[in-house]
């Protein structure tokens, strides 16, 4: 490689360092980092001397990679639960907890703040307050409703009278964020086939599997309370069984008639 001194650098240098970081296999973020820091330099050198030149302002940033954000199959959804209902001692609770989680798809920082009077069992569904102090409704289904008048009705009383958070650790105190994490890793550690879990893991599972059923990317934008339809939009990937389900009803030599 030319050494050269960063006075005498040019755009068609700059080019040429951004090839030499990709030749590097670098992930796109680190490249990025790197071709900012430098354009920084410049633009402070630029400051103290007039005559240095920013080669690095009109180079184009690489694009952030993009992940597919990580869900539970339908199966994997069923096994979590019926892990839940092995535990007799807080088995109730944390079965709201995944209940909720999946059927509303809030985030934990939602789910922990929910009161007994943010429910509505007529609906049914539950009221929370989202980011940006923004309020919205989501409505749940029936084994969810289940779920909660279950744990009104038995583990939620016994534990305490003094506050009316819906979720509660055991010795009565309202559950922290750090809680359901713990709760959840629990459930995984004793569910067969399923490796890792967290909170957002089933805000992504709701969205999927929602999409992948029909539901309108309108419709999940507001559920999850997203301001922009574009982050909604990340979960449009699909499931090979839907796929196959998609190409199955439209194609018309999918299927052999009898």
């Amino acid at each position: 490689q030319e050494h050269l001194s960063l006075a005498n650098f040019e755009y068609k240098d700059a080019r040429n360092y951004l090839s030499f970081l990709y030749s590097k296999n670098l992930k796109r973020t680190s490249v990025s980092r790197k071709i900012s820091t430098l354009r920084s330099f410049y633009e402070y050198w630029m400051v103290q001397d007039e005559s240095v030149i920013n080669p690095f302002i009109q180079l184009v940033h690489p694009k952030k990679e993009q992940y597919l954000p990580h869900f539970f199959y339908e199966e994997e959804m069923e096994a979590l639960f019926k892990t839940v209902e092995q535990d007799l001692k807080k088995g109730l609770r944390d079965r709201v907890i995944l209940e909720l989680l999946y059927a509303t798809g809030i985030r934990v920082s939602e789910l922990v703040n929910i009161k007994e009077q943010d429910l509505d069992m007529n609906l049914p569904g539950v009221k929370v307050l989202g980011k940006g102090g923004k309020e919205r409704f989501i409505p749940f289904g029936e084994f969810c409703k289940q779920s909660i008048e279950h744990y009104l009705e038995t583990f939620r009383p016994k534990k305490s009278t003094e506050h009316d958070y819906l979720l509660v650790n055991m010795n009565g105190a309202p559950i922290t964020e750090r809680g359901v994490r713990y709760v959840l890793n629990d459930v995984v550690k004793r569910t067969a086939g399923v490796t890792d879990i967290h909170p957002h893991k089933l805000r992504h599972t709701f969205a999927t599997h929602m999409l992948n059923q029909g539901a309108d990317l309108r419709t999940v934008q507001s559920l999850l309370g997203h301001v922009n339809l574009s982050t909604t939009g990340r979960y449009t990937h699909v499931t090979n069984e839907q796929l196959k389900k998609v190409y199955l009803n439209a194609h018309p030599r999918a299927k052999k008639e009898n």
